[in-house]
């Protein structure tokens, strides 16, 4: 990974080993132990924000970093949006790293950190923002069809607005919507789309992953020596008490953080429960 010389917040772009360009949000001390945030499908590094500002002023090195398909990222002219794909692009930002560091992931991230991890990487720390390898079909569904909904795309901001509201209703509607355009693309035809390659949500299949991950939390789980957090919003629809006893019962050193009044996007809903959670994990199992 290329280092900088400034703590300020910077893009900066990693090359992955099938040639895309990947975008990232980095700031930090030089040296420091390093964070990388992996957002979830569908979001960009944007939905980290207020994740990374508390992360930083903590001492922290960040990676803030947009998923190959996502953002300002690359779209893969392969359709190349494997778990395995994924993993490859963790390399291109901490291979060569001589510190510590540390995988966060929300949904997708997640997911891709714990098959990471199973797959012989050695992260310092794993911590999995609502998901679990058990994920609610239900969720899964919801997530997935929203995606696949607005392939034609919006007219005007307003319209996309509407979409997240009806999406996302326990979330206020805003009122000025100009901050969706961080999501958003104005394509050829004039209409507005979602910044995604809409094909990786045709092609993947959650039940696909299910088999790899769980031989990577079973692998995780006999080696014991990643500490694994959980922070699970407790209006989520994807992680059920079913779903973290089952992941306990590949990883039994796990730990769970509940946060009240948080649905699967904790991170936005309750963003300073969601730091003092990250924190207080991060203090005890890669302190500054």
């Amino acid at each position: 990974m290329a280092e900088t010389n400034i703590s300020e917040s910077l893009v900066q772009h990693f090359v992955t080993s099938d040639g895309l360009t990947l975008a990232a949000d980095v700031a930090g001390p030089q040296g420091a132990p390093l964070v990388l945030l992996m957002h979830g499908g569908g979001q960009t590094r944007h939905s980290w924000a207020g994740a990374m500002r508390a992360l930083v002023a903590a001492g922290y090195r960040v990676v803030n970093l947009d998923a190959r398909g996502h953002g300002e990222s690359d779209w893969s002219p392969d359709q190349a949006y494997a778990l395995q794909n994924r993993i490859e692009d963790v390399r291109a930002v901490v291979d060569g790293c001589t510190v510590p560091y540390a995988l966060v992931g929300a949904s997708m991230g997640g997911l891709t950190a714990i098959h990471a991890a199973g797959e012989g990487l050695k992260p310092a720390a794993i911590i999995l923002v609502d998901i679990v390898p058990e994920m609610e079909r239900t969720g899964v569904e919801r997530i997935v069809g929203f995606m696949n909904a607005h392939h034609a795309g919006f007219a005007n901001l307003d319209e996309a607005a509407d979409a997240v509201a009806a999406y996302y209703p326990e979330r206020p509607r805003p009122r000025d919507p100009s901050g969706l355009m961080k999501n958003l693309r104005l394509r050829d035809d004039g209409r507005l789309h979602w910044h995604w390659d809409p094909v990786m949500f045709d092609i993947e299949d959650a039940g696909r992953f299910h088999e790899p991950l769980e031989r990577s939390s079973q692998r995780i789980g006999e080696d014991g020596d990643v500490p694994v957090l959980v922070v699970r919003g407790m209006l989520s629809d994807m992680v059920s008490d079913r779903g973290i006893a089952a992941f306990k019962a590949k990883v039994p050193h796990v730990e769970i953080a509940d946060v009240g009044g948080a649905g699967h996007m904790v991170a936005g809903d309750k963003n300073d429960v969601f730091n003092t959670a990250v924190m207080g994990f991060l203090a005890r199992y890669m302190p500054l």
